[in-house]
């Protein structure tokens, strides 16, 4: 399956520049909080920071929908990619020249933020369009691994890269990678996108929600994936280190619940480009959220650490093999021409979510962490049991 897809040079090209490139991102994201601390010593400064960058994403994901219909999906990652290497290069010069202030990081978060509102909704309209609808699934699963694991692997060399070269150093190893992703999708065939027409962005904007109200089995999708991320982050981010903290007493025990997790949906996204779904796609969907809502409710009756690594490491398995699917699925589904707006209300529903999920998560655990995780495995059953009364992704393929 990866050897077919990786036959496709442009995609073999884009997916090796994304990588080294998501690579290079660690050493921002282990540098950045470092330099924060460093510089005002408060965790207020920390999470204000995050979130001018989460706020702008937030906000204009729609947009970046929109946009993405009208221009080359090409275009938008290649430019959004060159800002984010410039300032990031911005932000080493300053740093070794201790010219660097707090207030010089808020902008660069917002302006972060910004680009990651356009070009995340082109990253997954791109796709579809440079890769043959039997590798798409293949390809998804590629592209979500190599993400995955960036983010196991990349945060201890890039600890190493600050501890011995320094801050400064760091962010100019993370801006160097940003130019093999630019490298790869200039190298793209022309023609992967024809930039669209159209009425004002708001009109955009609102076609793209008809659109996805007009089709029952994508707009039951769409909520089927909301309930999954709501139900998974909030105890995920919350109700897990309550877990480690309250009823195994150790950070450890936190880090091999959170790797458990990590490593199962690592091996579930590996394996969805192993299994290639001709049929039954729907139900495996709707069978799978099924069995991790029920996987999830399980969680705060195990006694023994090694049993909730177990179930965790399921949860992130399945998890994975339902995100590739339905991901797939969308892509395929959609029209080519609102990809962009489509996928973003995806995005926004993740995205803007997560924040509620786990305040929700916060309010629950103070009640009992036996109300968290069987109100959030409730909403995931709930949700899957829902698509599956209604009929609406029994037929999906």
């Amino acid at each position: 399956m990866f050897a077919l897809v990786l036959r496709n040079a442009a995609f073999g090209r884009l997916w090796a520049g994304s990588t080294i490139s998501l690579f290079g991102d660690q050493f921002f994201l282990v540098a950045l909080p470092w330099l924060i601390i460093g510089l005002t010593s408060s965790s207020v400064a920390l999470s204000t920071i995050l979130m001018t960058a989460a706020i702008p994403r937030a906000v204009l994901m729609l947009v970046g929908g929109a946009v993405t219909d009208r221009h080359s999906p090409k275009f938008i990652l290649a430019s959004t990619a060159a800002v984010r290497a410039i300032l990031v290069f911005a932000l080493a010069a300053l740093t070794f020249s201790h010219q660097i202030i707090i207030w010089h990081l808020y902008i660069v978060a917002g302006l972060f933020g910004i680009a990651d509102a356009f070009a995340i909704p082109a990253g997954r309209a791109l796709r579809p369009s440079i890769v043959a609808a039997d590798d798409l699934q293949a390809a998804n699963s590629l592209t979500q691994t190599s993400a995955q694991l960036s983010g196991i692997i990349g945060p201890l060399p890039a600890g190493l890269a600050v501890r011995t070269l320094g801050i400064a150093q760091a962010f100019l190893i993370d801006a160097i990678s940003f130019v093999f992703v630019i490298a790869a999708l200039l190298g793209l065939p022309r023609g992967e996108s024809k930039p669209r027409s159209g009425g004002s962005m708001w009109t955009s904007i609102v076609e793209g929600f008809a659109y996805v109200a007009s089709d029952r089995p994508l707009s039951a999708l769409m909520v089927l994936a909301a309930a999954l991320n709501f139900g998974i982050s909030g105890p995920a981010s919350v109700g897990l280190v309550l877990i480690a903290q309250h009823r195994f007493g150790s950070a450890s025990a936190f880090a091999a619940l959170v790797s458990a997790l990590a490593l199962g949906s690592l091996a579930g996204t590996f394996g969805a480009g192993i299994l290639k779904m001709r049929s039954h796609r729907g139900l495996l969907l709707l069978g799978g959220s099924a069995a991790i809502g029920v996987l999830l409710g399980a969680i705060p009756f195990v006694p023994s650490e090694i049993g909730v690594v177990v179930l965790l490491a399921a949860i992130g398995a399945i998890s994975g093999l339902v995100n590739v699917s339905l991901q797939t699925w969308l892509q395929q589904r959609i029209e080519p021409e609102m990809r962009g707006r489509a996928l973003s209300l995806l995005m926004l529903a993740v995205v803007g979510l997560l924040p509620l999920s786990i305040a929700f998560a916060g309010v629950l655990a103070q009640i009992s962490l036996y109300v968290l995780f069987l109100a959030s495995a409730g909403l995931v059953v709930a949700a899957a049991a829902g698509g599956l009364v209604s009929g609406r992704l029994t037929a999906v393929e």
